[in-house]
């Protein structure tokens, strides 16, 4: 029990402070940061990627890179692809054939039934799947990279008479991702898709034992404390799957209000800096934990039911308000809903993390705050 060796306090358990310091130093968001935006992608192993204006920053405050260089990594060592769950995650090239492997059986029948649900049929989307595969191969074969966008490759699908659009082409184009035939491309002004194998060559295949005990030890190393339930929503195993890969994993487990948490180490000591953050609701931060969420939420602020802003406020390891983020060509502009009083250190630590998001964007911050 990771308890016993708290910084010489024998099963001593941990303040709330402890458990949002040492999730925020894991998850790279006090502390050390990362030395540029593919080791961030690396520690965490994936980092949700549905807006990817937002997700650049939660590449970006975790290593201090500016939104170019972590663009340049987006093309260069990073891809964007549907894996984990059904939705967009940035992940490395060389973890995306043994997620695939791994999550490859619940979630292609997730893909089918939503695609069913567009209107598109088992052997439509078998159709459309190979009619993608062929066109990106044939893209590439001139020497050029073979990346096309959901346009060209709709136009393509329209040509060879098997037209989708909408919902049911991106549920097909999910559905070849999960597949392992296609991934991400490079940018072209848009997101683009191509071959897996141009983007990530396959490596050699592991056991689903192996598999469940590398997702556990590196989702728990780049976010943990994490519960099981945390780490089987986001990998979407089975509770046994997830407690089975943890049990494997070689990791701690502490008890905290009766839950017990998975984690790997001890606690990192000292004061939260930086003190305040900006970030998307899909951050890692909050996203990650859909149990173990009031971490970050000790005061009870956070609302049930549906989100009602993309951004948070977090002070100390402590969500405290929502925030919307607008870009114009020279500002970055954040109106910002305090969900309690916020004191005049506070007001300065959220003013310092507005800079730090400018910076990053290379536009000047503006900062509205109202009350709840």
């Amino acid at each position: 029990m990771c308890k016993a060796r708290w910084h010489d306090r024998a099963m001593v358990s941990p303040t709330p402070e402890d458990m949002a310091r040492w999730r925020l130093h894991h998850l790279r968001l006090t502390g050390a940061q990362e030395p540029d935006p593919a080791a961030v992608v690396d520690h965490l192993l994936g980092v949700q990627a549905e807006n990817v204006a937002q997700a650049t920053w939660a590449i970006g405050t975790r290593c201090g890179a500016d939104l170019g260089a972590v663009e340049r990594a987006l093309d260069d060592d990073v891809v964007r692809t549907h894996v984990l769950r059904p939705t967009w995650h940035f992940v490395r090239p060389h973890d995306l054939g043994w997620l695939l492997d791994l999550g490859r059986e619940r979630m292609l029948p997730l893909w089918r039934r939503s695609a069913e649900v567009a209107g598109v049929e088992v052997d439509e989307v078998r159709a459309a799947v190979a009619v993608v595969e062929r066109v990106l191969s044939a893209a590439g074969d001139d020497g050029g990279p073979g990346h096309l966008t959901r346009a060209e490759l709709a136009e393509a699908l329209a040509r060879a008479g098997t037209p989708l659009t909408g919902m049911g082409l991106g549920h097909v184009l999910g559905y070849a991702e999960t597949e392992g035939l296609i991934c991400g491309g490079i940018r072209r002004g848009d997101h683009t898709y191509a071959l897996l194998e141009d983007r990530a060559p396959r490596r050699a295949s592991i056991s689903r034992e192996e598999a469940l005990a590398r997702i556990a030890r590196r989702y728990v190393v780049g976010h943990g404390p994490a519960t099981d339930r945390d780490l089987a929503y986001w990998a979407t195993l089975t509770l046994t799957e997830a407690r089975a890969g943890l049990h494997d994993a070689g990791l701690d487990t502490l008890e905290v209000g009766g839950t017990t948490y998975w984690c790997d180490g001890e606690p990192e000591p000292g004061a939260f800096s930086p003190r305040a953050h900006l970030l998307q609701i899909l951050d890692e931060a909050y996203r990650g934990f859909p149990e173990s969420r009031r971490v970050l939420d000790r005061e009870g602020l956070l609302v049930t039911g549906r989100e009602r802003a993309i951004g948070m406020v977090l002070v100390d390891g402590q969500v405290v308000g929502d925030m919307r983020r607008t870009v114009t060509e020279h500002e970055v502009r954040f109106e910002l809903t305090a969900w309690r009083t916020w004191t005049p250190e506070e007001v300065v630590a959220v003013e310092r993390a507005a800079v730090r998001y400018g910076a990053f964007l290379g536009r000047e911050p503006v900062v509205r705050l109202a009350s709840r």
